[in-house]
């Protein structure tokens, strides 16, 4: 694969059916730069209008469709969370998500505060809100 590129591939099903392919392949793929919040937002409220809290696993995205479940991967270790994003952000120049507190230690990523990831939506996961219209 060539540096920088980012294409979607399908995942083969064990019993090669096209439907099983199709239900295992991501349909949404982007790569970039993570980080987290938590203790100076807990208890604010989020842009899904629920209040934020740094304990369960929730992100902000800039554009992703509020309700939307997303496996982050943390391209250092390898280590995945499943996160729902309730929340707009990040805003910070140069990255892509804003994880919260307890999504950030399940990928080992707290202490340095940034790390690079990929996040995956697949077809089941893909929420159209009418919060985002």
């Amino acid at each position: 694969m060539i540096a920088g590129a980012c294409a979607i591939l399908p995942v083969l099903a064990m019993d090669g059916t096209a439907e099983a392919q199709r239900a295992q392949a991501p349909v949404y793929v982007q790569q970039g730069v993570a980080s987290w919040y938590g203790p100076g937002f807990h208890g604010r409220r989020t842009a899904s209008g629920e209040r934020f809290n740094q304990h369960d696993l929730t992100a902000a995205h800039k554009k992703l469709p509020l309700g939307t479940r997303v496996v982050v991967t943390n391209l250092r270790n390898g280590k995945s969370v499943e996160v729902e994003i309730n929340d707009r952000g990040p805003y910070v120049r140069g990255r892509i998500l804003d994880l919260s507190r307890a999504a950030a230690e399940q990928i080992d990523m707290k202490k340095s505060g940034v790390t690079p990831v990929r996040l995956e939506i697949n077809e089941d996961n893909w929420r159209l809100s009418d919060r985002d219209s």
